[in-house]
């Protein structure tokens, strides 16, 4: 989920008779062609889960598509394997995209975003925190380069609190956040599922805020750091239909998620390792697009960039006054809605 100078960088057998009746695969006709082989990039953070259940079950079969998975710990490593040529289609929080967009890299295109984390992320804190000017001479804990960093970055802005005085800000890799603050060694922590979830699960520890709060999110319903999909440019000149197709097996896999939560749930907690009922709050409270929804926020009426491209955009001109990149580039640049 979440590379420049500064860093930035879950088999269930009850699917082939679900995905031949009505809600998974309506609309989607398997494509006459031999299996392609898709190297794709992914980790156990949700913006990979209707991939990996794609893959998991016959929904990429049926298109056409043997999906190789590949995890990377970072979305730097991620984006890295996407611009040395090894991985063909990847998952990855779009400010680590941005951070190679703003130096003119042209090896990858973004070609949609799969859902909507915003309850999924937040900045979590002692109960005593009533507001984040409880928070000055705090240890804030929180990945740099992550979109938890730029929702923190954001919000302090907003309260017109100085990052660099205000509060201590502890930069810590997502996996060691939930020891940290456990340990009294941060007061407060900035982080996303599943250490969100474990960090708020914690005795006298409350959410303070999550990504509603962040500027983008009332107007263009963007997270500090949404997830996008992207492919290599040179993969999708050589396999024009395959983006397309990938892109399909995304949306019924999307559906079977919002549909059948209880069914997706045991498929994805191969990869996550959560046990059952944490695995299904965080599908039930991301919100997963749609085919059409996805097609609606890559492109606007009249062909104009729809306005999930705008708010990128925006995301990116603050990043830019956050100075966490050098330069804005022009989204709309690297975006390809064709294969929607």
């Amino acid at each position: 989920m979440t590379s420049n100078r500064r860093t930035f960088l879950k088999q269930a057998s009850w699917i082939g008779a679900a995905a031949a009746t009505a809600g998974f695969s309506a609309g989607f006709a398997p494509l006459a062609r031999a299996a392609t082989t898709v190297n794709y990039g992914g980790s156990a953070w949700l913006g990979h889960y209707a991939a990996y259940v794609a893959m998991k079950t016959d929904i990429f079969t049926k298109l056409g598509i043997d999906c190789r998975w590949q995890s990377f710990s970072t979305s730097s490593a991620r984006m890295g394997a996407v611009m040395a040529g090894n991985i063909d289609i990847a998952g990855t929080g779009v400010v680590s995209a941005l951070a190679l967009m703003a130096n003119g890299a042209k090896q990858f295109q973004l070609i949609s975003t799969p859902n909507n984390f915003g309850k999924s992320e937040g900045l979590l804190v002692r109960s005593s925190v009533k507001s984040l000017a409880d928070l000055k001479g705090k240890k804030i804990g929180v990945t740099y380069a992550s979109s938890s960093h730029v929702l923190l970055l954001d919000v302090l802005r907003q309260a017109n609190m100085d990052p660099a005085r205000d509060v201590s800000i502890i930069n810590l890799p997502a996996n060691e956040l939930l020891t940290a603050y456990r340990g009294h060694q941060i007061d407060a922590a900035a982080a996303w599922t599943p250490t969100f979830d474990r960090i708020k699960a914690l005795p006298d520890t409350k959410l303070l805020l999550d990504d509603s709060s962040f500027s983008l999110y009332k107007p263009y319903q963007l997270t500090p750091g949404p997830d996008v999909l992207l492919v290599r440019t040179a993969f999708a000149s050589a396999h024009p239909e395959v983006p397309k197709a990938f892109l399909q097996g995304i949306a019924q896999a999307s559906d079977m998620m919002t549909q059948s939560p209880e069914k997706a749930a045991p498929i994805l907690m191969t990869l996550t390792n959560l046990s059952e009922d944490e695995q299904l709050a965080i599908l039930k409270q991301t919100q997963w697009y749609s085919h059409a929804q996805q097609k609606a926020l890559f492109v606007g009426s009249g062909g104009k960039p729809g306005p999930f491209v705008d708010g990128v955009q925006k995301l990116s001109d603050m990043l830019v006054d956050l100075k966490q990149i050098d330069q804005s580039p022009k989204v709309a640049d690297w975006i390809n809605a064709t294969y929607l």
